[in-house]
């Protein structure tokens, strides 16, 4: 069985600040390890003023020459921040440099490079708009506890690090079976023999809450800056938070992404940004779309005189072949790229 002290806000402080990568370091106030302190990240100053910039203040920055028109993406906040240097980001903006996206021009801080695999472009670790053939494509993160990032703020924000690199959140991925906080008084959850636990009604009901007080800012966020551009799409995982931020009662239903939860106080629903804003962005990879990255990637491994059995096939496609998640994958990014095209008229 877990031990109590294992799980107690000395003992993973410094987990959490290994995750920052220098030149960049934690702030040890914003580590929210359960539900119950995600909805306590709310009242958090830090956290409270980036909700408010990015819901009324935040708008997309000028890019001169790039008149052609405007797109954005949302892809999923990391384990390792600054994100991009994480290697599913790396895995992402690869393929959009690949096809042809460049970043507008803007500074990325001294040593982080480090990060990177001999051979890597250092434009990875640029977090300016990216342009292509006149158009301007715009990146964010969906962020437990800071709801949307536009990524030019990613390392710097009003001349300081910014709260997006400085911030470590697992209190809402139930699956772990560690985000709970046993030194809490609201603590409702039960150690398993496994050495997990598993929530109780007050950590389902605070899930509920912080992510309907999410999905509000990304609503609210989403419907004001919309009309800057010609398409929003969402790049996020099956199955994960992210998508249940993100998802309507359909989409929900197609996935298997759970729509309430039962706290103390009876079934609460989830609702999604598309509950709110249908047709506000377009939520990938599908189902299809990731069955035909399945099929392709077992197309790869054969060539590489790889194993391409069914199980090995999901095993490197779960594990992104060396980019941690499939949305990392080529074979999956090739769907998110023709997306782009779609909107954009393709590359010329």
């Amino acid at each position: 069985m877990t031990a109590f002290y294992e799980l107690s806000r000395q003992a993973r402080l410094p987990v959490s600040a290994r995750k920052i990568r220098p030149p960049f370091t934690i702030d040890p106030t914003m580590c929210f390890y359960s539900p119950q302190e995600n909805v306590d990240s709310l009242q958090h100053p830090r956290v409270a003023a980036w909700l408010d910039f990015v819901q009324h203040e935040w708008t997309p920055s000028p890019v001169p020459g790039a008149d052609a028109g405007r797109i954005a993406v949302l892809i999923p906040c990391t384990k390792y921040k600054p994100y991009p240097t994480s290697r599913e980001h790396r895995g992402i903006n690869t393929a959009l440099l690949a096809a042809g996206w460049k970043p507008s021009g803007g500074e990325i801080p001294e040593g982080l490079d480090a990060c990177l695999e001999p051979g890597e472009d250092p434009r990875l670790l640029d977090v300016s708009p990216m342009v292509r053939d006149g158009w301007v494509l715009d990146r964010f993160v969906v962020s437990e506890p800071l709801a949307l990032v536009p990524y030019e703020h990613v390392y710097h924000w009003r001349g300081e690090q910014s709260p997006a690199t400085s911030y470590d959140d697992p209190g809402l991925f139930e699956s772990r079976g560690t985000s709970v906080t046993p030194y809490r008084e609201d603590n409702t959850a039960t150690p398993a023999p496994d050495g997990t636990w598993r929530w109780g009604p007050g950590e389902r009901e605070a899930y509920v809450d912080m992510h309907d007080a999410l999905v509000a800012v990304l609503a609210t966020t989403l419907e004001r800056v919309g009309p800057s551009y010609t398409g929003i799409g969402a790049w996020v995982s099956p199955g994960l938070t992210h998508i249940s931020f993100l998802a309507d009662l359909p989409r929900r239903k197609a996935d298997g992404i759970p729509s309430s939860r039962r706290g103390p106080t009876g079934l609460k629903p989830l609702t999604g940004v598309l509950d709110r804003l249908p047709g506000a962005l377009t939520l990938m990879p599908d189902r299809r779309q990731l069955d035909s990255a399945l099929e392709a990637l077992a197309v790869r491994l054969a060539g590489q005189g790889r194993s391409s059995s069914p199980g090995s096939v999901r095993s490197v496609f779960a594990r992104g072949d060396g980019r941690d998640t499939p949305l990392a994958l080529p074979e999956t990014l090739a769907h998110l790229n023709g997306w782009i095209d779609s909107v954009t008229g393709g590359r010329s």
